[in-house]
């Protein structure tokens, strides 16, 4: 099986390090994976998966460059002569749907988060994701706000999630020494409650609303502990100057951190009191909310940053089986309340609730089993025979 994989860019988003997924799936199970996408520092995990990298500006929005996308995309899949098409970003799925009719091949598409339907025009250009033979959500939630928004039929919609690298994110791994490394940049002790916030600095993650937060809580009189926010800026939006705007404004630059990406992400997790995300639109399954329940860490989410299907929490499961607390988007003052109640929780309890988020992520997202269902929506898309994929997967 020869598969065209269609990403917006190969860099550090969902999209991005789903492309990755989907070319290692692939080529572990002895399939082709094609990779076009702009260049980006992902591209040798790409080259590293035995995928094969083509480089194309599918990011772009300009409707006469994607119309041109369309036809390389046709010339490049008849080429190969590739079974499926699979996009995971909007402009390029346009192209990909274009040249997937027009190559008559099936077309699938990948949602990893939601996306702002704010006016006609964005909801015409956003429904290219659900456009797709098969469209594809990383999770119940993002499958029903795909449902909702544009009607698409059940028997159309997939709900396969993220995996994660159950052995690179394990606690049992990870030293005292990684862990005391991170602190030290950080610049906290080992008595200080860190508050470690993970993804990219846009609006929509909601970090302005963590700030806020943050300032609630020195009101309050809360000692010892400092909110770290680690993840990338582009520099495409001015988001970043209001945040640090607001935090001067709100007096908080000494319990905030704006740090740089960090390569051990797991001891960065293993250093944290408590993960946070603060979305203030639905996220799909955020990687990062993964990783760190696989690390064992207690977390807080708000109830756009994912589903229960993502984090146990109430009132859908009783306090005695919980993976995290929840709090309404937004709402920085039920956010403080929330961080003060955790905080007030024992440790040992604290540990249990880490402990039973790793559990899940082990039963629900282990690399394994996602591969196992990805290869079988490919089989179905293409009308292979399953048996030869479920060997190859296991």
């Amino acid at each position: 099986m020869r598969v065209l994989i269609v990403a917006p860019g190969l860099e550090a988003g969902a999209a991005d390090v789903g492309a990755v997924e989907l070319a290692r799936i692939l080529r572990r199970a002895g399939h082709e994976a094609i990779v076009v996408s702009h260049a980006g520092r992902l591209v040798a995990d790409i080259n590293a998966t035995g995928a094969e990298f083509v480089a194309l500006d599918v990011a772009t929005t300009n409707p006469i460059r994607m119309l041109r996308n369309a036809f390389a995309l046709r010339k490049l899949a008849r080429e190969r002569r590739c079974d499926c098409i699979h996009a995971l970003g909007r402009s390029g799925a346009w192209s990909a749907f274009i040249a997937a009719r027009l190559c008559r091949l099936p077309f699938l598409t990948s949602w990893y988060k939601g996306f702002r339907d704010q006016n006609l025009f964005k909801h015409l250009y956003n429904s290219v994701m659900a456009r797709g033979d098969h469209v594809i959500a990383v999770s119940e939630q993002l499958a029903q706000l795909v449902n909702d928004r544009y009607g698409t039929s059940w028997d159309r919609l997939h709900v396969v999630p993220c995996g994660v690298d159950l052995e690179r994110f394990d606690p049992e791994r990870v030293s005292q020494e990684r862990v005391d490394a991170i602190r030290h940049a950080w610049g906290v002790t080992a008595n200080t409650k860190v508050i470690l916030v993970v993804g990219r600095i846009l609006r929509r993650k909601g970090h302005h609303v963590v700030v806020k937060a943050i300032d609630r809580l020195k009101t309050m009189g809360l000692k010892d502990f400092l909110c770290v926010f680690v993840g990338e800026d582009r520099g495409r939006t001015h988001y970043t100057g209001e945040l640090w705007d607001l935090v001067l404004a709100t007096g908080t630059m000494d319990v905030i951190r704006m740090a740089a990406p960090v390569n051990d992400m797991p001891a960065a997790y293993a250093a944290a009191s408590v993960v946070v995300s603060a979305a203030i639109q639905p996220e799909g399954v955020q990687r990062a909310i993964l990783e760190a329940q696989a690390m064992g860490r207690p977390m807080i989410v708000s109830d756009l940053a994912a589903g229960s299907d993502v984090v146990l929490t109430a009132p859908f499961m009783t306090e005695s089986r919980v993976s995290g607390l929840r709090f309404p988007a937004g709402d920085d003052s039920r956010l403080a309340a929330t961080l003060l109640r955790l905080f007030s929780i024992p440790a040992p309890m604290r540990a249990a609730m880490g402990g039973r988020g790793r559990d899940w992520v082990l039963g629900h997202f282990n690399a394994g089993v996602v591969a196992e269902q990805t290869l079988r929506l490919y089989d179905e898309a293409t009308g292979r025979p399953a048996a030869a994929d479920a060997k190859a997967a296991a």
